[in-house]
């Protein structure tokens, strides 16, 4: 694959990746678990293709075909360290969430 096509990817991956998460602890906060664990879903099948780019990258690094590293790529790989932790941080809301809910007493939709 094209190496700004693999750039490109794993950003635009990435950031919707970081997207589904965002909205994901959106909706933990208002109750509403299935869309919360829903988003999640996506935003990990996100980072999935996100991360299958950034692989190819380091398979051809490691058959000595690497490419120059340019700040195209290191902004690629900021935003996909980025959306993991993220992805890492809604998990953890989502959950305080539920426990905040749970200790109110409040039924969550789904």
């Amino acid at each position: 694959m094209d190496l700004e096509l693999t750039i490109i990817n794993i950003i635009n991956f990435s950031g919707e990746a970081r997207s589904f998460c965002m909205e994901a602890i959106g909706y933990a906060k208002s109750g509403e678990s299935k869309k919360a664990r829903d988003a999640m879903e996506e935003a990990n099948n996100k980072l999935s293709e996100a991360h299958k780019s950034q692989t190819s990258l380091i398979q051809e690094e490691a058959r000595g075909e690497g490419k120059p590293i340019s700040l195209l790529l290191v902004h690629a790989q900021d935003h996909l360290m980025n959306a993991i932790t993220v992805r890492d941080m809604a998990n953890e809301f989502i959950e305080l969430y539920q426990i905040i809910k749970e200790l109110r007493g409040e039924r969550n939709h789904g």
